[in-house]
């Protein structure tokens, strides 16, 4: 009978253990009404099962549960009211814990740790220290901790005191003095204390080198890293890194092969290091080669193509992603934002929208200012107010972004009416303000509120005018016929003008064939920046125009032996997912699946608008050809061939929207508006300097841009 008594006991009380440690394993895998119901079948709590239950709560972010089942427990420890404390300071809820410590029967060294822990966690070093200096005893973690804090604090001698009185110094603890003295760039007494340790381990020499590599002392580090007795992934992926962030890839790429095994973290270091070198396809070979890509490894590439310009890449890469089942992690998502945003892909950019939305990040003030940016670029200004206005915290980042919104989509008024009620709620305007603003006033030719504006700069906000200030005021006082105003506000300037200044100058002299001071304008452009191709194709084409074919050819000689390329013109509209690109001429785009269709399409277009009264402009065909081959070449470009497509693919009632790199020829801008009153459709086109919205035959830009 004995025998059984005692056999049944053990049976129970291994039962019990049993299901504890269920209890346990459903709290870290998050499930915790399958730990609740493991607990609630339990004949028989022991405090284990208590604390095990409490834990589970802390650990999926449940405190008030945590509190309310700790309150119900027949029987408290010690073990229970540290875990209470554990759990509070888990959950960055310092009060409570220290009100739980304040109450508590009986505190252990674990219990004044662990609430010192909280104290270092929020940052209150100084609560930290008048309790550890109460503490009755101490161990070697309360030291640790304590100087842990003070390391965290800035405070390095004060923790360097602490080390020294500790009675027990382990490896941790050496360490960390080790890694406070490298944080603030004391690498002499790191080392110093590196070499006095009685003991080393891997983290200790790691330590040491991240200290060397973080104060940019590689070669250092690598000296220190072929000694190291046993290296482990983060040693190896520590010295990675102090060559991926000094930018010697060459290096990096041969420690990398000889890495035993390449961890994920350390793929990831190499495409970043090669994407900020440049190196996109190398970048994307190690991308390949990485078998088990995390999310950090999807958004490093996914960043690295929209950093360098190959948009098309980003979408496909991210649809790949998302095919393979890998949840968009944020970085990912602002990434592709921003892509869609320069191909001004909108379906996109509202689905990346959504999934914001489902992840609650849409209140974010950085989120909502990529979200307005790309709204405007995408054309739909409707849809980037209502972000806008829906953002409960608004950053001048905001404003200004709103504000230049409306400014390059041609709505001045508006633009002036938002600066109007940012300086009426107190909020202080920055220079990019008034890039903005004063970019709404060129581009309405409103001179005289744009003097008041540009004045007020210093005068009421206390901002100096910067260069790109000047260049909105030589554009607006340009646009208008007052060249010599222009030239004259350029003579005073506090500051050397730049190539944009002469630019904006020169773009003004084209508007207004104004050849001379073109040249001028030019000459200095040219001096300043001797590889853009700006000035040279502006210069030739107020040649052209005048129709003086000998200055044309000398200009695009001098191109040649400068070696200066010109940009190729094209545009683009999005189709469902898809970017459909265009470039200027027949041929160009012969390869395009439904290429017939299109020339079919832009000849039908063509003889619509010819009926309604267009006439080609052969001032926009920069050689030398007859009247004949100046219509065929106009026909073709690139921009025409896009809103062919548009019409042809996009249903009615829904925007056609084309980008074009460069900035809408005269002559595609008439038909254009021409295109849209004969097939009754919106159009928009956003060309690199604003957006154009074509509706009934008229455009917003109100034919001055």
């Amino acid at each position: 009978m004995r025998f059984l008594l005692i056999h049944c006991r053990t049976y129970c009380s291994n039962a019990v253990i049993s299901e504890n440690l269920h209890i346990a394993r459903y709290g870290r895998l998050g499930q915790i009404h399958n730990a609740r119901q493991v607990f609630d079948g339990l004949r028989e709590k022991n405090i284990v099962s208590w604390n095990s239950m409490v834990a589970c709560y802390f650990q999926n972010n449940q405190p008030n549960e945590a509190r309310n089942l700790f309150e119900q427990m027949p029987e408290r420890s010690t073990v229970s009211w540290n875990g209470l404390i554990s759990g509070y300071v888990k959950n960055r809820m310092v009060n409570e814990a220290r009100e739980v410590f304040d109450k508590m029967p009986h505190r252990n060294v674990i219990s004044w740790t662990a609430m010192i822990r909280g104290y270092v966690q929020e940052g209150l070093v100084s609560e930290a220290e008048t309790l550890f200096l109460k503490m009755p005893e101490r161990n070697v973690v309360s030291y640790t901790v304590m100087f842990g804090g003070l390391i965290q604090d800035n405070q390095i001698d004060k923790a360097r005191e602490l080390f020294n009185t500790m009675p027990v110094k382990d490896v941790v603890a050496w360490t960390s003095m080790v890694g406070g003295y490298c944080q603030t760039g004391r690498l002499a007494e790191a080392r110093q204390l590196f070499d006095e340790m009685p003991e080393k381990n891997v983290f200790s020499w790691t330590t040491m080198i991240s200290g060397y590599v973080q104060n940019n002392h590689v070669d250092v580090a690598r000296k220190l890293f072929e000694v190291m007795p046993i290296k482990n992934e983060v040693s190896w992926t520590a010295m990675l890194n102090g060559y991926t962030q000094s930018g010697r890839m060459n290096e990096a790429m041969e420690l990398f092969n000889a890495m035993p095994y390449k961890s994920v973290v350390s793929c990831n270091a190499m495409i970043l290091g090669f994407s900020q070198n440049g190196d996109v396809d190398k970048a994307r070979n190690i991308f390949n080669q990485t078998i088990e890509k995390d999310n950090a490894t999807w958004s490093t590439m996914i960043k690295t193509y929209e950093r360098h310009g190959f948009e098309l890449e980003a979408l496909r890469l991210f649809t790949s992603m998302q095919t393979q089942g890998v949840k968009p992690n944020f970085p990912s998502l602002i990434s592709i934002l921003s892509v869609c945003s320069n191909l001004a892909n909108l379906d996109h950019g509202r689905q990346i929208h959504s999934q914001l939305v489902k992840n609650l990040c849409d209140t974010d003030v950085h989120v909502n200012s990529v979200l307005i940016t790309m709204y405007v670029k995408c054309g739909n200004l409707v849809k980037a107010k209502i972000v806008f206005d829906k953002s409960p915290n608004k950053d001048i980042v905001m404003w200004n972004s709103m504000i230049t919104g409306y400014s390059q989509h041609g709505l001045g008024e508006e633009s002036l009416k938002l600066f109007d009620k940012l300086c009426s709620l107190s909020i202080s305007p920055d220079d990019v303000t008034f890039i903005g603003v004063l970019s709404s006033c060129s581009y309405t030719g409103n001179i005289n509120k744009g003097l008041e504006i540009f004045n007020s700069m210093k005068l009421k906000y206390s901002i100096d005018p910067k260069t790109e200030h000047y260049a909105c005021m030589v554009d607006l006082l340009g646009r208008n016929g007052k060249l010599d105003e222009a030239m004259s506000l350029i003579k005073n300037m506090p500051m050397d003008p730049d190539a944009i200044i002469w630019g904006s100058l020169m773009g003004s002299c084209r508007i207004h064939m104004n050849l001379e001071m073109a040249e001028i304008a030019a000459k200095k452009v040219i001096e300043l920046e001797p590889t853009n191709s700006g000035p040279y194709i502006l210069l030739s084409n107020i040649y052209a125009s005048k129709k003086k074919w000998c200055e044309v050819a000398d200009v695009r000689k001098r191109m040649r032996l400068e070696k200066v390329k010109k940009s190729p013109g094209c545009s683009w509209i999005v189709i469902g997912k898809e970017v459909h690109m265009f470039r200027g001429g027949e041929s160009e785009n012969s390869s395009h699946v439904e290429y017939d269709l299109i020339i079919q399409m832009l000849e039908y277009l063509m003889g619509l608008i010819r009926e309604a009264g267009y006439c080609p402009d052969g001032r926009f065909v920069l050689h030398d050809v007859d009247e004949e081959e100046k219509v065929h070449s106009l026909g073709y470009h690139s921009e025409k061939l896009a809103v062919a497509y548009g019409v042809l693919k996009v249903p009615k009632g829904i925007v056609i929207r084309v980008m074009k790199n460069l900035r809408v020829c005269g002559d595609c801008h008439s038909a254009i508006k021409l295109i849209s009153k004969v097939v009754n459709r919106e159009i928009v086109l956003r060309d690199a300097n604003r957006f154009h919205h074509f509706k009934d035959g008229v455009c917003s830009c109100r034919d001055y841009w």
